[in-house]
């Protein structure tokens, strides 16, 4: 069975019935969202980069700082196996009928935490 694929959203977009398990994975609440309207299954802001370099990268979130900002934040997974048991939980659980998203406020799309977290589940789950 191949495995499903892991989906990223911002959490500004509306729920969705394929969206599967809906996942916060932001350590801050995203400003202007409501709780029972975000729809949640779970929100796993221990998997999210640490403060400090959340605020590092988001001071000059420029292509220069993007590749160093993986590298950073790729260790932070790598170095706390506690932090990123729910989410790595709810990876493999993930289904081609249920499928995994991870939510995210970020305003770049292409260049945010979900898709470092995102690549990094999806290499663990082989």
């Amino acid at each position: 069975m191949p495995t499903p694929p892991i989906h990223l959203k911002r959490i500004y977009e509306d729920p969705s019935d394929t969206d599967g398990t809906r996942v916060l994975v932001d350590r801050l609440w995203p400003r202007g969202i409501k709780k029972d309207a975000a729809q949640l299954d779970a929100w796993c802001k221990s998997a999210a980069p640490s403060n400090d370099l959340r605020k590092w990268f988001h001071a000059d979130p420029g292509e220069d700082r993007w590749d160093d900002f993986r590298q950073r934040y790729l260790a932070e997974l790598e170095a706390d196996p506690e932090a990123t048991a729910e989410i790595r939980t709810l990876s493999a659980a993930a289904t081609l009928r249920k499928p995994l998203t991870l939510l995210y406020a970020a305003r770049d799309e292409s260049r945010n935490h979900a898709i470092v977290l995102r690549d990094w589940l999806q290499a663990h789950r082989q």
